[in-house]
Parts: structure tokens; sequence; C-alpha cells
């Protein structure tokens, strides 16, 4: 398993304002950024090129472009740019990042944070598997222990968050992408429940776009190895494209082996000029060993788990989990990853398909239903999930543009329904390796998540300087399952039940307003609010890390201020500034009670969010580039009491004030580029780069930092046009990750403080750098990766 990865952590070359494009500039000028443009022409009305949502003018911050002598795009672009895009939503006001992936042709990807990270605001933190990452917008996710929640994630429009919030990137190769969208800031107003920090939105390559096939390799240092093909055309009425992939790696952690496949298609058909079919599959297996987290101690002695194959013979700062001897009660015995068999097998499975039908030319009537399931293996600890959750998802909606005062309205209107069928078994791990199964500790089988709702846009264009719009939505969400928790009194399983059936209603609103006085100068300004409700693995772990009630939990929700400007003036320079302000009330905060246990979350009831995001783009000469990026987050807690309990002690702590933890607060990514425009020697290029992330707190507390670090990464590629073979192109590209063979900590989960049983003292730091187990996943150490990309008719 790669923990930030070698294709992915450390090349992070950030910025806001460029899309990315293919063409060359004229080699006597420096490369040009196009004037900033709000208004565009209503798009014909044609399926074969209409989007799947009706055209408006949104704030669209583009990622620079990377390839040689690249013509970037406008910074803020109408969204009928992305003609052809299925799922784009307009969002005025509001700042979303598209990022175009033929930025990144020249450089490996491994896993989608690689790519992520080029927007402004977003970080991203090695989750349980060599893709699964912890994604956030602003922080949104950096306390929950695995997976993605906080943000709302689709695919070419499809949902591929489960009706119950969560998100995971283990289905997600970034070779199967064209671009993506980078929603910042609350929008439950427009994507609903559990989008509190915002959401993403993947577009894979098009039939058009690729043309013919793609064949791709590349592989490097710790057995990794990616092979993977596009095929893809747009023949008439048809237009279709299938990715598949094969990853595999040894990892550089101890027990860290993988080996995944994914398979996506992407098609669709125009039956009529005013009706279009678009139906998506996508399907991936992860089988993945499991490392254990590592307190911040055992990263000083360990990082990379080596000497671990048992508990009796490991070396001095290996990690263990506690197994009950009998697989269901004490006494217990310690274990390694690897002697246990740590590890995740799982399997998902995404079905969608779409109808949109056109009236006439103002008027879009879009139907859309997908299958999701998900089917999984986790013995990650000293317990093992195992259940198959399907998941259905139906949305209608009918958008419509006209005029009020003679001014451009476009309206939109729809409802929607989605629920998930609740599984999970919980098993003991046994010793014996192997995961080998224990008993039966918990289950709940037959509940469900349900929610269903409305919402409401509007969009007006006052004149070509202002563009304003308000949005609404209501959401029903209902959890309801049988929690069934064993107890082993003289090895008897004895059952006990704790039925679950919550109800929650919430709404949410936002307002945007974009002005552009010049082509040279763009503001935007926001405000909106977002919501999450708790879901059901939140309800059923205590605060011990074990399977029991904790019911109380609370939706969060969150109000935010965005106000944001854009400076293009010249032709070669972009300069993008972004204030935010949110606040949060009920913030679900999810933390880890120790090694193989399961985090649990709670309620912080009152904190805030704020900060700046800056990224700067500057292309003086043909072929040179510099983009830099800089984030600002300050996260606090403004009322939270917590209480610590330890044998007959029990004390209540006043964090207010306290910075949230697992939020680095000043995150910097730049990167120097050159490509060879002209000449024999065109195609030739290379970049340096750096990234320093800022150290952080892992503890509500304070007491245990999380160190910071810089990074270096180096880059060489060639890009080979050949236009006039069957062969149209080739990529070669090598790269050399963390230069300089920093040790430095890739993810850290939050940490639970503690009183010390004896005297009822809070523990200090030093003692939770030891007991804080379950925490930390060291970085990629110096690795080299090289490959290859080959593009046919």
């Amino acid at each position: 398993m790669f923990v930030r990865s070698p294709i992915g952590a450390v090349a992070i070359a950030t910025s806001v304002g460029l899309s990315a494009s293919l063409h060359a500039q004229p080699a006597n000028q420096p490369e040009a950024l196009p004037q900033i443009q709000i208004t565009s022409k209503r798009p014909v009305r044609h399926r074969l090129v209409r989007r799947s949502i009706a055209p408006a003018q949104a704030v669209r911050v583009a990622a620079p472009a990377t390839a040689p002598a690249p013509a970037p795009s406008p910074a803020v672009t109408p969204a009928t740019a992305q003609a052809g895009v299925p799922g784009v939503r307009n969002a005025p006001g509001q700042t979303v990042t598209t990022i175009p992936t033929a930025q990144f042709l020249n450089t490996p990807q491994f896993e989608i944070g690689d790519l992520l990270q080029y927007s402004p605001g977003v970080s991203v933190k090695q989750g349980n598997g060599p893709r699964d990452e912890g994604i956030s917008i602003r922080g949104s996710n950096a306390r929950n222990g695995f997976g993605i929640r906080n943000i709302v994630m689709e695919e070419d429009g499809f949902p591929v968050t489960q009706p119950d919030g969560l998100s995971r990137s283990d289905l997600i190769d970034p070779h199967a992408y064209s671009g993506f969208d980078v929603y910042r800031g609350p929008s439950s107003a427009m994507f609903g429940n559990y989008a509190t920090g915002g959401a993403i939105n993947f577009h894979t390559w098009t039939g058009a776009q690729i043309d013919g096939f793609q064949y791709g390799m590349e592989g490097g240092s710790f057995g990794y190895l990616n092979n993977y093909v596009d095929v893809g055309r747009k023949i008439g009425p048809l237009e279709y494209s299938l990715f598949a992939s094969d990853v595999r790696g040894d990892g550089f952690i101890g027990n860290s082996v993988f080996d995944t496949q994914t398979v996506n298609f992407l098609g669709s058909y125009a039956f009529t000029p005013d009706d279009l079919v678009t139906l998506k599959v996508v399907n991936n297996f992860t089988g993945t060993e499991l490392p254990i987290r590592l307190s911040l101690t055992q990263f000083e002695e360990n990082p990379f788990q080596k000497g671990c194959a048992t508990a009796a013979t490991a070396a001095p700062g290996c990690a263990t989990v506690s197994l009950d001897a009998n697989g269901f009660s004490s006494p217990t015995v310690p274990n390694t990853a690897g002697q246990a068999g740590l590890g995740r097998h799982d399997r998902r499975t995404i079905t969608g398909v779409r109808w949109e039908h056109d009236f006439d030319n103002d008027t879009t009537w879009r139907t859309q239903f997908v299958f999701d399931d998900k089917d999984i293996n986790q013995p990650t600890g000293a317990t093992s999930a195992v259940g198959d959750s399907p998941a259905y998802n139906i949305m209608s909606d009918l958008t419509h543009r006209s005029s009020l005062f003679g001014l451009g309205l476009t309206s939109s209107a729809g409802v929607f329904y989605n629920t998930e069928r609740l599984s999970n078994f919980t098993y003991d791990v046994a010793p014996g390796g192997n995961a080998t199964l224990g008993a039966l500790s918990s289950f709940y089988n037959g509940g469900q998540h349900e929610n269903y709702g409305a919402r409401a846009r509007e969009e007006l264009k006052f004149n070509d300087s202002w563009t304003g719009v308000v949005g609404a939505d209501i959401e029903r969400t209902q959890i309801s399952t049988v929690n069934t928790i064993y107890s082993f009194p003289s090895g008897v399983p004895t059952p006990a039940y704790f039925p679950i059936d919550t109800q929650y209603l919430n709404h949410a609103e936002e307002a945007g307003l974009i002005y552009r006085p010049t082509n040279a100068w763009q503001f935007r300004g926001r405000v909106a609010t977002g919501y999450g409700t708790p879901n059901i693995s939140q309800l059923t772990v205590t605060p011990a890390g074990v399977s029991g009630d904790n019911t109380q939990l609370k939706t969060q929700t969150n109000l935010g201020y965005d106000l944001g400007a854009d400076w293009t003036p010249n032709k070669t320079t972009k300069i993008s500034v972004t204030g935010f302000y949110e606040f949060f009330t009920n913030e679900q905060v999810t933390q880890s009670p120790g090694a193989g246990l399961m985090s649990y979350t709670f309620n912080a009831p009152a904190s805030q969010h704020r900060g700046v995001e800056a990224a700067v783009d500057w292309r003086p000469e043909p072929g040179w580039q510099l983009t830099a990026a800089y984030t600002y987050i300050d996260e606090f807690y403004t009322d939270y009491l917590e209480q610590l309990s330890a044998g007959v002690f029990t004390s209540t702590f006043n964090r207010d004030g306290n910075k949230i933890p697992g939020v680095s607060p000043n995150e910097l990514l730049t990167r120097v580029a050159y490509d060879q425009p002209t000449g024999s020697w065109k195609g030739v290029g290379g970049f340096i780069e750096y990234q320093f992330k800022d150290g952080y707190f892992i503890d509500n507390a304070n007491l245990v930092k999380v160190p910071a670090f810089g990074l270096i990464n180096l880059n060489a590629h060639y890009i080979i046009d050949l236009k006039q073979n069957e062969l149209k192109s080739a990529t070669l590209f090598f790269e050399v990750r963390n230069v300089f063979n920093k040790t430095y900590v890739a993810s850290a989960n939050d940490i639970t403080d503690s009183l010390n049983s004896t005297t009822g003292a809070e523990n200090p730091g030093s003692v939770l750098a030891t007991t804080g187990t379950g925490s930390i996943y060291a970085g990629v150490p110096r690795t080299f990766v090289g490959g290859f990309k080959l593009a046919f008719r």
C-alpha cells in the first residue's frame, strides 16, 4: 500500500485560474491568458452537443495546464464553455475550481489526491488502503477516521456518495478522468445532505475525446505497476468510452501489499434531437493488506513498520492489536498486522441511467436512476466488518430559461429520493492469522437510511456585469434498524437489542452574486448553509470504540460566507484570492480511542472555520510557468466541554478556543516548469515542485502536535505528436518523489485525551504521544516512478 503514495502525495503544484489545453502558442509570444468572460450565448438546442444541465454563468476557477506550450483557458469561465460535459452544475458566486486532467498527462497518477490537491482549499490524507484517501475541503473531512464524509461526490453527474454520506476513493483511478469540479463551501442547497464542506464532480473521458484506443503503463519503487486502457468513439448519435485498469504494489510499509481492478463505462445515445439517454457503470475490486496506525512515539521509532512479523519477535515501535484469545472474550493476545492478517476485500458496483428531454429550446426535463452496491469484508483491527449495502437513488428536475422584466432568468426545481439497506456484521478477529473470524459481536441487517426532499434555484442576469442566484432545499432523513450486540457470560452468546429509529428534517439556503466591472477584474460573494445528519456507523459506536448506543448524536449544520476576487492584469498573469468564514453548530468530530478499536463521533456544540485561499499563475516567456497556491485555515471550538473518565475519576475540560484537531493551518504548493514549445526538442520538459504542510494538533486539548514537513519532487517528460500515423501520440515521463528522502506524517487520525487513573489529572502530551495509538501512517520515502502512454486512432 502506498501511504501518501509514490505516485501522489508529494507532487503538488496547486493553482487557481487556468483550464488546460494542448494547443501551442506562437513561439515569439508569451503564453497568454484569454480575457475573462461572464456572458455567453445560449447553446444551440442539439442533443449531440448540449450539456445535461442548463447553462448559467458560474464562477469556475480552473487550474493551469502543464502540457507543452499550453494555451490557458479563462480563470473564470461561463458554464457553457463546458458544453458536452455531463453533470456540470452551475453555482454563481461559489468558488468552483475546475481541473482538467490534460495537465497531468506527463506525470504518474496513482491516487485521486494527486490531482485534487491542485485545487486550493483541498487537503488529503491516507485512508485504509492504497487508493483510499480522506479528502477534505476546507478541513471538512480532516477529523474522519476513514473514507470521505462531509463532501458529496459525483461522476458525470451520477452520485457515488451513498445515502449514508460515505464515499470511498478506492474506485477512482485518476487515468479515467478528463477533469473534475471542486465546489467549495456549504453546498446542501444544491447537493443535499452531507454537503457541509462542498462537492466534487468527476468527468470521465468521453468517446469523442478518446477517439480511438489508448494504452498506458506506469511503475516504480515498491513494486508499483499500473496497466490501463481507454477505448472510445463518437459515431453519429452514439458516444461511448470504456476504461479499465489493473493496479498492484508491495507497499513501503509492512503488511501493505495491494491489488485493485477498476472498470468505468460512460455511454450516451440521442434517440431524437430532443432525447438523450446516458448510461454509467463503475465496478471496482480492492484487495489490500492493511498496516496498523501508529502513535507518535511508534512513528518516531519505526515509521515503516520493519521487523514486525510477529508480536513476540517485533522490533521496537511495532504496532499491535489485542485479539481475544478464544475469539470472543478476555484474555487477549497481541498480534501485529501481518500476524493477524489485517486488510480489506471490498467490491463496489454502480449502475446509473439518465434521460434528458428538451420540450423546447428553453425547457429541459431530466430524470436519473442509480443503483449502488457496496460489499465489504474488512478485518481492519480487533474486529472485522462484513456486509452488503445496496442503495438506490432517483431524482427528477425541470430547468427553464426565460426573462423577468427583460432580464435573463434560469429557473430549476426538482425532487429526489435515495435509500440504502443497512447491513453490517461485526466479528471479533481471532488469533491464528489470515483474519480468522471469531464470534459475532454485533450486527444490524434489514433497516434503511432514507433521504427525500425537493430543491429549487433561480438565477438572474441583471446585466453584463452582474449575475445573482438564490437556491434552497428541504430534506427529510430517516434511519431505522435494530442493532444487536452480543455479550458472552459463561461463554454463551447473549444478545441485547437496541432499536434505532431517528428522523431529521433539514433545510439549506444560498445566495450568490458575481460582479465583473472590467475584463481584468471579477468579484464574487456568497452566503450559504449546509447540513449533515449522523449515519448508522456513528450511531452504533460508543466512545470506547466498540459497538453500542450513540444515538444522542445530532445533525451538524454550518453557515458560510465567501468573498473572492480574480485579477488578470495581462495575458500571462492570473491572481485569485478567496476568503471564507463558516460557523458550525453541533460539528461532528471523529477520533480514535486506540489501536484496533473503531473510531467514534461526538458533537461539538459550536465552532468556527475561517481562512484564505490564494493562487498565482505566471507565464513570463514561452514554455515557462510558475504556479503557486497558499491555503490558510483556522478552525477552533467556541463552545465545547469535554468529559473524561479514568478509574474513579471524572473531569470536565473547557476546550473553548482550542484548535480543532486534524487540520493543518498552512499549506503551500508551488511548481516551476519548462516545456520546449518549438523546434526539434518540442515536447521535452520538466518541473520541480515543492510542498509544505504545517504541523497540526491531533487531540482536543492541543497537547500532541504532528510535525510540519516540506518535500521536493522532480519530473522529466517528453510528449511526441504523431498526427500522421495510426499512433497519434506518445508520452514518456520519469519522476523522483521526495528527493531528499524526508520521513514525514502523511496521515494522522485524531486521538482521545485521557486522565491519569491514579491522580485524576489530565495526561500530558508526552503520555498521549505513547498511548495515542491508532493514529499515524508515514508518508512515502524517496521513490522513482516512470511510465508511458500511447494513443492510437
